[in-house]
C-alpha cells in the first residue's frame, strides 16, 4: 500500500465497487465519499485491513465535500443518477454536485481529478441527463484545467440496469419495446475497463484537460441487444416497434409510477446513438489510448444472465 490517497465520490455505486476493488489493487489508499457510509461497508473487504474508509459526503453541503477529500492527492467523481427523484435532479447532481466537488479540489490544490460523463453529453442537448453530464463537464474543466473527463457508453457488469434490466422485463412480459425501431446504435463498455481508464488516468496516462470517449469492442443497435438478452435467457418475447413519439406518451405515464421502467428523458437519450465517436478515435481519445483492451460483453454478459433462464444456469440457451 503506497502513500497516496484517492477520494471517491459515489464509489458505493456499480462502477464504484469495481473502481475501488481496481484502485485497491494498486495499492492506493481509498476514501470513499457517500451519503450514507452504514451502506457502504461491502466495500472494505475489496482491499486490505484499513485501506479503504468510507466517509459522509453530501454534495448540497459544499464543506462535506471538501472534508472528505482533505489530504487527498487525488479525486473521482462517479455521483450520477439515470432518474429523477425528490431533490436529486439531474441539475442538483450532475450539474451543480460536479461543479461542487470541483471547486472543492481547486481550493485544496488536487490536480489529479477524473470527472465521470457518458457518451452523449451535450450542454445543448434534448435530454436533461445529457445537458446536466455537459454543464458539469465544463464546470469540472473550468475549476481544474487538468482535471479528465471519462465518457463511457453504456456499461455492463453483474450489477448493470441495461441487460439486467432487459432481461427482468423478458421473464414478465409477453414484448419487448423497440424504441425507435430499435435502431440506436451502442457500444457496451464493460465496468472492470472503464474502471481500469480511471486508474490509467490517476497514474499519468492520460492527457490533462481531456475527454475521452470509451466503448467496447463492438456496436450494436438495440434491437440486436434486445436480441441477444432473449437468446441468452431462452426466451421468446414479440418485439414491438415504438416510434419515439410514442414511446415519449408511453413514458410520461411510466415515469409516474414507483420504479419506473423508462421515463421521457430516457426516450429523449434513445434518439442519438451512443458510440466512440470518429473524432476521438483519430484523436486517441479512447480505452486503446489509455492502453486498456476493450472487453466484449459476449464473454461477460452470459455469466450473469443465467438468472434469468426459466430453469437456471443449467438450461442451453436458444435463440430467440
Amino acid at each position: 500500500m503506497t502513500a497516496k490517497l484517492v477520494t471517491v465520490f459515489g464509489g458505493s455505486g456499480f462502477v464504484g465497487r469495481h473502481l475501488v476493488r481496481a484502485l485497491a489493487r494498486q495499492g492506493w489508499r481509498v476514501r470513499v465519499a457517500v451519503r450514507r457510509p452504514d451502506l457502504a461497508g461491502h466495500l472494505q473487504p475489496l482491499g486490505i485491513v484499513g485501506q479503504i474508509q468510507p466517509v459522509q459526503a453530501n454534495l448540497r453541503y459544499r464543506a462535506s465535500g471538501e472534508h472528505a477529500m482533505a489530504g487527498a492527492d487525488a479525486v473521482v467523481n462517479l455521483v450520477g443518477i439515470m432518474a429523477e427523484s425528490g431533490r436529486q435532479t439531474f441539475g442538483a447532481v450532475q450539474a451543480v454536485g460536479a461543479r461542487t466537488i470541483a471547486d472543492a479540489a481547486a481550493k485544496a490544490g488536487i490536480s489529479n481529478v477524473v470527472q465521470m460523463s457518458a457518451i452523449g453529453a451535450d450542454k445543448d442537448s434534448a435530454s436533461d441527463y445529457a445537458a446536466s453530464k455537459g454543464y458539469g463537464e465544463e464546470a469540472v474543466l473550468k475549476a481544474v484545467p487538468s482535471a479528465v473527463v471519462l465518457r463511457p457508453s453504456v456499461i455492463f457488469g453483474p450489477e448493470d440496469t441495461f441487460f439486467n434490466r432487459f432481461a427482468a422485463m423478458a421473464r414478465m412480459s409477453p414484448a419487448l419495446p423497440l424504441i425507435g425501431g430499435g435502431a440506436t446504435r451502442f457500444q457496451p463498455v464493460y465496468a472492470d475497463d472503464v474502471a481500469a481508464a480511471v486508474v490509467a488516468v490517476l497514474a499519468g496516462k492520460a492527457q490533462p484537460g481531456t475527454i475521452y470517449e470509451l466503448g467496447g469492442p463492438e456496436v450494436s443497435s438495440f434491437r440486436q441487444l434486445l436480441e441477444y438478452i432473449l437468446k441468452e435467457t431462452g426466451r421468446t418475447r414479440f418485439p414491438v416497434n415504438l416510434p419515439f413519439w410514442s414511446a415519449r406518451w408511453l413514458a410520461s405515464v411510466l415515469q409516474i409510477l414507483p420504479g419506473s421502467l423508462l421515463t421521457v428523458d430516457q426516450v429523449n437519450l434513445l434518439e442519438q446513438d451512443n458510440v466512440v465517436s470518429d473524432a476521438a478515435k483519430a484523436e486517441g481519445r479512447t480505452l486503446e489510448a489509455l492502453g486498456i483492451t476493450p472487453t466484449a460483453y459476449e464473454s461477460v454478459v452470459p455469466s450473469y444472465l443465467y438468472r434469468f433462464r426459466e430453469h437456471g444456469q443449467f438450461e442451453k440457451p436458444h435463440s430467440a
